[in-house]
């Protein structure tokens, strides 16, 4: 059980549903939102059409999120026009990382702080740290003490820090492949251990499911890494990995594979909290913003994004439990 101050407590009210769950949106994606849009447009795509897009998606899906999560680079606007009871969470990190070096570093944002994030509306702050937990010593030494100056940062402002932790392996880029799916289980839930403890200040964990579902029996097409059981054990080690409240992310996963993962999860014994689902939600409504427009990306937002979301929210209710059975009374 962890301890949330009054404010904190009624930040994540404002971010979850009556039940206690995060159904939250996320498009707080840059470069890659930028390179999406870029790949399906016979146009150059400025800055004005990142911000834009994120705006229909902020005008015609909150309806039906508990949240959402956006970056005040291009997202602000897209911020202003979100449903009255959809919360706020704004991300903190410079998109992206430098490749040239070693260990995916972590970089804020710059002209930009927890205090100023939270001027700007936001309910809670996001970060997104790459993190190898068998990495060099001096890198992930790093990376702890980074995250403990946003967590110290987040007790002064008395504001809710969601830290998304995304794993890899530094001695292989292919995270998708089947090397990566047999290492994955470790580097999720070593990852989750070594970031709830209490001197980092998180309050809610954004994590990965801890394995890749395309080699899961049943689920795989072709070659499986994990048996059902193999799979079922890992996510439950996993939720006994954190006292936190902890939400899945989708990982840019078909909505239809999603939603199938968080049943498993459910049926394995997972208490997760909800999630912070993002392309797979809006993902193919870039193809007609980009190549048709913006009334065309509209239409299939009111339709297939809002029943992308409304199926996820059907089964959020059957498989995700409340945060606040993580929290003292």
């Amino acid at each position: 059980m962890v301890s949330l101050t009054i404010k904190k407590r009624e930040a994540l009210k404002r971010l979850s549903n009556e039940n206690g769950v995060i159904g939250a949106l996320a498009i707080d994606q840059r470069g890659s939102l930028k390179k999406m849009i870029a790949d399906n447009s016979a146009n150059e795509v400025g800055e004005e059409g990142i911000t834009r897009f994120k705006e229909l998606v902020s005008e015609e899906l909150t309806p039906f999120a508990t949240s959402i999560l956006l970056d005040p680079e291009y997202g602000l606007p897209a911020a202003k026009v979100r449903d009255a009871e959809a919360g706020l969470i704004l991300a903190y990190e410079k998109t992206g990382y430098d490749a040239t070096e070693p260990g995916r570093l972590p970089d804020l944002l710059s002209g930009w702080s927890v205090k100023r994030l939270k001027e700007a509306g936001a309910d809670a702050i996001k970060f997104l740290l790459y993190y190898d937990i068998d990495e060099e010593k001096k890198i992930n030494e790093y990376k702890h003490i980074f995250i403990e100056r946003i967590g110290s940062e987040c007790v002064a402002e008395d504001i809710p820090f969601f830290l998304e932790i995304v794993s890899y392996d530094a001695e292989n880029e292919d995270v998708k492949g089947k090397a990566y799916a047999k290492v994955k289980p470790h580097k999720v839930i070593e990852a989750m251990k070594e970031f709830s403890h209490s001197n980092y200040n998180v309050d809610v964990l954004k994590v990965e499911v801890p394995v890749n579902m395309d080699f899961v029996e049943g689920f795989a097409k072709e070659q499986t890494v994990y048996s059902k059981e193999q799979a079922a054990a890992y996510f439950k080690k996993q939720s006994q990995a954190t006292d936190l409240p902890f939400i899945f992310l989708s990982a840019g996963v078909s909505a239809e594979l999603f939603q199938e993962t968080l049943q498993f999860a459910k049926d394995s014994g997972s208490s997760f909290n909800g999630v912070l689902c993002g392309r797979a939600t809006w993902k193919a409504g870039v193809i007609p913003f980009a190549s048709q427009g913006e009334q065309v990306s509209r239409d299939w937002l009111q339709k297939t994004g809002k029943n992308n979301i409304e199926k996820l929210n059907v089964v959020l209710k059957n498989t995700a439990s409340s945060w606040e059975d993580k929290v003292l009374k």
